[in-house]
Order: C-alpha cells, then structure tokens, then sequence
C-alpha cells in the first residue's frame, strides 16, 4: 500500500513539472524599431537580438498605444474597453472587479509572481496580490516616482512593496526587478514547481534614467535617446542574465521565454521607426504595432519562424492556457483567440478575415472613433475616416478611402457593432473599496482623482500643482473626487494629508529638493516641495461638506469620523488655503472596529 501511494504522489508531481514555466517580460514604451534585430542602426540588443533568432516572432502583433490598456488586455484576454482601463490616471487604470486576469487562471496549477510596473490598480481589490498573483515585488501606480509610489522614490535605490510590506532596495530598478524575479525563478525550479513570472517593467518609461556606463555608449545621440537606448541596453543585458540562469537551472527546454513591449516608442521614432508613422499614443501602426517573440524548445519554438497573421494582445491569455493545459474554470468568454499555429507549426492555418481594434482614450468616458484603428491583414481604417493598405503603404501616407467605400462600410460597421456591445459597461465606475474585511484601510491618492487632471507624479505634487498652477488659480472648488464603494455600514477615520505618510510631514510646510540620478530627465524629487497656505480641512462627501477643521502648523494630518453607508459615494476631501480650495493629495480611510 504504501509503495502505491509513493508511486501515486510521485506520478503527480511528474505531471505538475510537466508543465511549461512561463517567463514574461513587458517592456514600456519601447517601440517595435527600438532593437537592433527590427533594424535600427543604433541601438545595442544583442541577447534580445539572439532570443529574436530563436524564437517565434509575431510581426504583426499589435497592443493598445498606451500603457495601462495594454496590460489590461494582455493579462485579462478581453478588449481594454471592456476591462475599464482606457487609461492611465483619473480613476481609468483600475482593471474591474469582475475581470480574471492570467494570474487567477494558473493559479491553481501554478506559482505565480510579478515584478515591477502593475498600473492596474493600487487598492483592494484592483492589487496583483488580489489578482491571483501569490509573489509581488512592484512599485506604485505607472512607474517609480509617481503619485501612488513609495515617497521620494527614484530609479535608484528606492523602496518596493513586497507582498504588501515596503522593502528597500539598492540598485537600478530595472535590475532589482530582475534580480528578485531570478530569485523566484531558482526558488520554484528547486522544488520542481511550475511557474508564471510576469516581469512587467517601468524602463524605458520616462523620467529617463540609467546607469552611467549604458548612457555613455550612445554619445553620439541627443541626451534622451542616449538614456532611453541606454534604459533598454541595461534591459537586454539583463534578460541575457535570466535567460543563462534558466539554461543553467536545466529547466530551459520546457519554459516558454516571452518578450514583448507596451506601446509604441517614445523617444526613439526619430532614430529609428521601421517605416511606421506614429510613436506612443498614436492610431497608427507605430503607436501600437510591437514585438513578440515566443521561445519554447520542447515544442521547437527555438528556431527564427515569423507569424504574419494579424494578432492581438488578447491572444495571449487564451493561447497561453491553451498551451499549459490550464482549465477556464471560470468559464471566461475571450475576446481574443487561440493562436493554434503558434503552437503547433504543422497546423494548417486558415481563417476567415479578422478585424481587430485599439484605441487610445486617454478621456474619463470613452468617445466614439477617438484615436482609434480598426485593423485587417491588409487595411487600416484610422478613426473612422482614413483608409490604408498596409501592404502595399507600410508608412500609412496614402489614404484611399474615398476609391474603396466598400471597405471603410464594412470596417465602420464592425466597429459600430464593437461599440455597441461595449458601451453598456462604460457607466461601470471601478471603485475602491473601503471597509472591506481583508483591508481595513485605504490610502487614496490624487493619481486616481475624477473628473479633473490630476498630480500624477510627486513633481506636480512637490510643485502644489492643483494649486499652484495659472488654471489652477481661477478654480476656486476642487472638481476632482474618487469614486469609492463602502463594503459595510459602519464608523471611519478618513485623514487628510498634503504629504504621504512616510513623509510625515506638516501639512502647511513645504520640502527641500532632493538629489539627481543619472540620465537626461530630472527625478521628481529634485522639485522643491511647495508649501501651500492652508487654513483649514474639510470633508466633502457626494458634494456636501459634513465637517471643517482647522489646519496648525504643526498638523501632518487632519482626521474625521464619520458614518459612512454601504453603497457608492463620491469622496472629495479638500483643504482651504488663500485662492480658495484645493484636493486633499493623499487621504487615508480607515474602517473601526
């Protein structure tokens, strides 16, 4: 009995390292012409440029042409529009609720672990730690040094959540990012247990900062692209050094090394676009058109095969399921498909003509047609209106809708039917949850405000921006709010600060600047910190003020108790200063026993 039992745990854990370990690396802002292997003449990827060689590559892959969407897509399968991410601050980068990200799906069967840029949600329950991911080692909001960020934080030597507790770290973060998925990497190779690792990063991102030695390889270039170039050389070096280590692990036959990007460029298309119109934002193909390149011996994805086929970001999470045999338990319905050539290049592949569709919002409701590409294998139709033969017109510089009417028909009306369908979901405000048992207390900051433009980065908040700036001068209410959902009826603290908590400092004083980082863009924390002429702090909620109080010198936060009723409520804490009001930058909810 007891040599059956052995042989019976033994035969499950065999099947369990069966399965494909998933290596995934997501760059940001880094253009399809931003390597050496598309073309560009400058650049140094050399163990990106040899993944490129062994790889898999999708040339016709295309994502959303900003970040937040992007990733919304690709860990979810679904339309960003869908998701609720249509952008990237005022309250539009919160993925929803009911959305399953690639986390929750191999859970069960897999170890799961992301590293670096999330922008899907910094409160309960938009987190990675709530979205299936069991290992999570990131910074704040869309990159380091944002308004939801650790404090002060720059690209060196800052501090990271790691699994909700905050760490500090040395180093460059794009190498500490790396350093700590390579730790999991050996971790779960040790114990023979498959895993997922998202390793999703800020670089190329700006403000551009890097080490020194990658900047000065690129002397001839203007400062930004030498420090943009140099962000991504540092990156291709260190996806040589995860790449030796899982062939050393033994485990490099069966892991599937994906490598991809976000975005198109954003500050490399001047050097090099690969003869695409457009950069980051842009409907055109170089706003949104990326690499990907899928490498996996053990089903000889290990030679140079170029995919043509149009593709999407939201093939990835039904393809990838596919190829790990991990079960829709929960019954998704995707947006995008199985991409069964990838799999296997022996299937023969045949399909009807496909359209697909990105956008870039960048608005707190989406707006029919804006910034939006409706796509086929062989045209582009560019906001409803232009009309591009891809094949024959790569740069997009001829429109001919007016000689094929047919066609732009038959796009419009794909995209209309698209429309249609998702529109219903747009009243559908992703709200913070407050009280909820799991998480008791909530830190709001101004990054996700509505409504209004918000301080998302601590220069703007360093700066008093929504305060200080001339617009800011003739507006005498705060428009902003968040968007909140009180879980249970109940008693809160609700604490109004100017400046975050590991901060901790006086609400009315303004901050010294800080030092530089290496690179051409200053880091946020060399703005000196404005001190604002606040009298008084008020608690606004769903447009009625409940409570002032007054503001001291020496006040690093004002706190009120209130009852708060289950449901969905408008919060706009605000203080009161000389021009009349401004936001409450950060704001932290506490739920009482």
């Amino acid at each position: 009995m007891k040599s059956l039992l052995l042989t019976l745990l033994l035969s499950v854990a065999a099947s369990a390292q069966d399965k494909p370990n998933i290596v995934f690396v997501i760059t940001d802002d880094q253009g399809y012409g931003d390597l050496a292997c598309h073309g560009n003449p400058v650049i140094k990827t050399p163990h990106i440029d040899k993944l490129y060689a062994e790889s898999t590559v999708l040339t016709d892959y295309h994502v959303a042409p900003t970040c937040s969407p992007t990733r919304a897509a690709l860990l979810t399968g679904h339309w960003t529009n869908r998701t609720g991410v249509w952008h990237t601050i005022q309250g539009r980068s919160m993925i929803r609720e009911n959305e399953i990200t690639i986390g929750q799906h191999f859970e069960k069967d897999y170890a799961t672990a992301m590293f670096g840029k999330w922008h899907l949600g910094d409160n309960y329950p938009y987190r990675p730690e709530d979205r299936g991911f069991e290992e999570v080692y990131r910074h704040g909001g869309g990159g380091v040094g944002q308004t939801p960020d650790l404090w002060d934080n720059s690209y060196f030597d800052g501090s990271y959540f790691h699994n909700g507790e905050i760490v500090p770290a040395k180093g460059f973060c794009t190498d500490v990012f790396f350093h700590q998925a390579n730790e999991f990497i050996k971790a779960k190779a040790a114990a023979k247990e498959p895993f997922l690792a998202y390793i999703s990063l800020n670089a190329p991102h700006g403000p551009l900062h890097c080490p020194q030695k990658y900047i000065d390889l690129y002397k001839d270039q203007t400062p930004n692209v030498a420090t943009f170039f140099g962000m991504i050389t540092n990156i291709d070096e260190n996806v040589g050094t995860t790449r030796k280590l899982i062939a050393d692990l033994g485990i490099a036959d069966n892991t599937i090394f994906i490598f991809t990007t976000d975005n198109g460029t954003a500050s490399g298309a001047k050097v090099f676009n690969s003869g695409m119109k457009g950069k980051k934002g842009s409907a055109y193909d170089g706003g949104h058109r990326v690499p990907m390149f899928i490498h996996w011996p053990a089903k000889g994805l290990n030679k140079h095969v170029k995919f043509d086929t149009l593709c999407h970001a939201i093939d990835i999470v039904p393809t990838l399921m596919k190829a790990c045999e991990v079960e829709n338990t929960a019954d998704v319905k995707f947006d995008g498909l199985v991409l069964n050539k990838i799999l296997d290049p022996a299937i023969e592949y045949k399909r009807a003509e496909r359209f697909i569709i990105t956008d870039s919002q960048r608005v707190v409701d989406p707006i029919k047609w804006r910034q939006s590409a409706v796509m086929s294998t062989q045209f582009r139709l560019i906001n409803g209106k232009e009309l591009y033969d891809i094949k024959a017109d790569p740069g997009q510089e001829k429109n001919i809708a007016k000689a094929n009417p047919e066609q732009v028909a038959k796009m419009r009306a794909f995209y209309d039917a698209w429309w249609a369908e998702l529109q219903p979901t747009f009243a559908q405000t992703t709200e913070i949850y407050l009280g909820h048992p799991d998480n008791p207390v909530s830190t709001l900051t101004a990054h996700d405000w509505l409504n209004t433009g918000p301080p998302w980065n601590q220069g703007h908040i360093r700066r008093g921006d929504a305060y200080d700036k001339k617009k800011a001068l003739t507006q005498k209410k705060h428009e902003g709010h968040w968007a909140v959902k009180v879980i249970t009826d109940g008693t809160y603290e609700i604490t109004l600060r100017r400046w975050p908590t590991e901060a901790n400092h006086p609400i009315t004083a303004g901050l010294p600047d800080l030092e530089n980082v290496p690179g051409s863009s200053r880091a946020f924390r060399t703005n000196k910190g404005l001190a604002i002429p606040i009298t008084k702090a008020t608690l606004r909620l769903n447009g009625t003020d409940l409570e002032t109080k007054p503001v001291t010198e020496t006040d690093t936060g004002i706190t009120f108790t209130t009852e708060l009723k289950k449901g969905s409520h408008q919060l706009a804490p605000v203080f009161l200063h000389d021009k009349g009001e401004v936001g409450a930058y950060y704001v932290i909810v506490t739920k009482q026993p």
